[in-house]
């Protein structure tokens, strides 16, 4: 199974791009975007010609801000939107069941707005892994993708010193990453990868930052640990262009 995760920055304007004819090439088995802007009604038709049986969408209930949708070739016997967590319902989760397996699809909430928003950060992500550590006790794997407004380690930003007291690289921020692995979830990359530098997911607009690939390494998946056997490989399809982000994503046998 090619699981990917796109961070879209506006579905809409990343379909008037035609931005998404790598994914007819590259032939995911899953989807998930977030940060669609937009509500069902307002997706385009046709994205591409790769062909899903499954397509689900969490619009925020404010209008153009927010949400997720998740493609699949695989039919889910459940889907929720985890509204306990997303209380102010900005459509930031799809949890989709199948199998044994829980999957996430996630927009984390930004925290550099003001204390508040960052203080809102925190609680979801204290929430959510209550969430799924409560559904691991029930005997369910977890998959958790999308963006997660967090670079783990110094070697996930181009320029960690300059960033120490910036939201998106505070101890805090990263010290719920590191609560997230000690529970015993993978970071699929790294696991792959080891401490292999210079590979980001998102690029400032600014400045030429995507040129000279001056990044952060901020959108993940992550695997409870008990689906390490079955982790074939992860990436970051860093040549996807029409976001600030770009894809990222793992093969994982089912």
């Amino acid at each position: 199974m090619k699981l990917v995760s796109w961070n879209v920055n506006g579905i809409r304007a990343v379909a008037s791009k035609n931005a998404f004819a790598w994914v007819d090439v590259f032939k995911p088995d899953i989807l998930c975007l977030q940060e669609i802007k937009a509500e069902a009604h307002q997706i385009p038709e046709p994205l591409f010609n790769h062909t899903f049986t499954c397509k689900h969408v969490n619009a925020a209930s404010k209008k153009g801000y927010s949400g997720t949708m998740s493609f699949s070739t695989i039919d889910f016997k459940k889907t929720d939107t985890a509204h306990s967590i997303d209380h102010t319902h900005e459509g930031r989760i799809l949890e989709h069941h199948f199998g044994d397996v829980v999957l996430f699809n996630v927009y984390f909430p930004n925290g550099q707005q003001s204390e508040e928003r960052l203080a809102h950060k925190m609680k979801f992500y204290s929430d959510f892994l209550a969430h799924t550590e409560a559904l691991r006790a029930e005997g369910n794997s977890i998959i958790i993708c999308g963006d997660v407004n967090t670079a783990h380690r110094t070697i996930d930003l181009k320029n960690p010193k300059a960033n120490e007291e910036t939201s998106g690289f505070l101890p805090i921020e990263r010290a719920w990453i590191d609560s997230l692995l000690e529970h015993g979830y993978i970071d699929t990359f790294r696991h792959i990868h080891g401490d292999i530098k210079d590979a980001y997911s998102w690029w400032s607009y600014r400045f030429g930052a995507r040129e000279r690939n001056v990044g952060w390494r901020i959108d993940y998946v992550f695997i409870s640990k008990e689906l390490e056997p079955r982790l074939k490989d992860a990436f970051i399809l860093a040549s996807v262009e029409g976001s600030d982000h770009c894809p990222v994503g793992i093969e994982l046998e089912l």
